[in-house]
């Protein structure tokens, strides 16, 4: 465990994306990668075969994203200025990725139901998303309890889109997890 900005525990991103099944040479990306928590994590697993793609809308964050990948001496990070919640958005290929990561990000996004769509777009038939939310509102911590999805709705979004659910688990204290296969 460790500690957020906010002082609270927070479970490691690496024992989260392990559940996922991640491994050596796979392509994967972190939409709405932020600070690079999950983009980091990942690069260590997919190691130099693989690739993972930093996708965000903040040109600023992608670039100290970009500055710690090339201090870590982390070569398999990519980022990439994009929009999830549009058309094409990511700009990645259709069906190029084994994984998506989708980490406390879905409670910011307007058009769900786009972005739903463009990780269709970008994942392989069959490849694992693993998506990462706030389970409430925490007094201050997280978003304000009317931005909270909670679990529920987050497999009713993606299994009305015909992913298919694998399993879920806790991401730490004040997060859960769910991990998908595309369909």
């Amino acid at each position: 465990m460790r500690s957020n900005k906010n002082g609270a525990s927070v479970a490691e991103p690496l024992s989260n994306i392990l559940q996922m099944g991640l491994h050596e040479g796979m392509r994967v990306a972190d939409l709405g990668a932020g600070s690079g928590h999950y983009t980091f994590a990942a690069a260590n697993v997919v190691g130099s075969s693989g690739r993972v793609y930093a996708v965000d809308v903040q040109e600023d964050v992608l670039t100290r994203l970009k500055d710690e990948a090339t201090r870590r001496m982390l070569r398999n990070i990519e980022t990439v200025w994009g929009n999830v919640e549009k058309p094409g958005g990511t700009t990645l290929k259709e069906h190029a990725l084994d994984a998506v990561i989708l980490s406390n990000t879905l409670f910011q996004l307007e058009h769900k139901e786009q972005a739903i769509a463009e990780i269709k777009r970008i994942v392989k038939h069959g490849g694992t998303l693993l998506v990462i939310d706030w389970a409430g509102a925490y007094g201050g911590m997280g978003p304000a309890p009317h931005h909270v999805v909670p679990e529920h709705k987050t497999e009713e979004l993606f299994i009305g889109s015909g992913f298919h659910k694998v399993k879920d688990f806790r991401a730490g204290p004040h997060h859960y997890a769910v991990v998908f296969t595309a369909p």
